[in-house]
């Protein structure tokens, strides 16, 4: 799975409030905290940077994978 390279934190933030349930719930200087109820609890940090760096995005995307039950390039294909 290659990574993009060029996507950026607010973009990663709103795809992942589109297409995986999670929701903003605050913002911390440059961090967008995302938190999710389905299929259990779970609160991410987002950095909003331009772009996301390459072992930033795969950890993000690794988290979210494990909360969901889901692959990583599932969720890298719905965004």
């Amino acid at each position: 799975m290659k990574l993009p390279r060029d996507l950026y934190g607010r973009d990663l933030a709103a795809g992942l409030c589109r297409n995986w349930d999670y929701r903003q719930v605050n913002q911390v200087g440059s961090h967008i905290i995302l938190q999710t109820e389905t299929p259990g609890h779970h609160r991410l940090a987002v950095p909003d940077h331009k772009p996301l760096r390459i072992g930033t995005l795969n950890g993000i995307l690794r988290d979210v994978a494990t909360a969901k039950h889901t692959t990583r390039e599932a969720i890298l294909a719905s965004l």
